[in-house]
């Protein structure tokens, strides 16, 4: 399995949702919703509209997920953010369908090879290199990080045992390990 990275540039951010959404609606909003709850990938393809969307038809303020690696249940705030794009996402589905629909079969989301393919188009489209599935969730730790330096609650948020951990799966670590290596110089000035 390949190594992949967070996508650390804002400005790359804005260009591969842009992109994605002048093509597919579905694939801008897996997109967004993979870099604003930082879910797993096989956990995202299981969101069903029910899942997000309340009987009146406005977005939940909160979802419930077990999640399938770990098997621990999370209670997740949906950001404002996050809600206007479900809004208009989600009017006019049924409460059963899968949010991330395949266009084959009947009421079948798409799978994680397709999933797989949709960002990794968008990211050769803007020269990324290292990016697959996972890059949603560490995008979603990185950025964050870059906000706030709250590594604690980034690892508690991604359900990691360590903060290591955390730093390392997000890219910081690789980040300071690259800044320091810059700072290396034996010429004289």
């Amino acid at each position: 399995m390949n190594s992949v990275e967070p996508i650390r540039k804002m400005q790359d951010i804005y260009d591969v949702a842009d992109y994605l959404r002048s093509h597919s609606e579905r694939n801008y909003v897996l997109f967004m919703f993979g870099i604003y709850t930082g879910l797993r990938i096989s956990d995202i393809l299981q969101f069903r509209v029910r899942d997000i969307k309340e009987m009146k038809g406005n977005i939940k303020e909160y979802f419930y997920i077990r999640e399938g690696k770990t098997g621990k249940e999370k209670r997740m705030k949906i950001p404002k953010d996050l809600k206007y794009i479900l809004g208009d996402f989600v009017k006019g589905k049924l409460d059963y369908e899968y949010l991330f629909l395949s266009k084959k079969g009947n009421n079948k989301a798409i799978s994680r090879q397709q999933a797989y393919r949709i960002l990794s188009d968008a990211a050769k489209t803007f020269g990324l290199e290292s990016i697959g599935c996972h890059t949603l969730r560490k995008t979603f730790g990185y950025q964050l990080y870059q906000r706030t330096h709250d590594g604690i609650t980034i690892k508690e948020i991604l359900n990691h045992s360590d903060l290591s951990t955390t730093l390392r799966y997000i890219g910081v670590n690789q980040d300071r390990k690259d800044k320091i290596i810059e700072e290396v110089s034996y010429l004289r000035r």
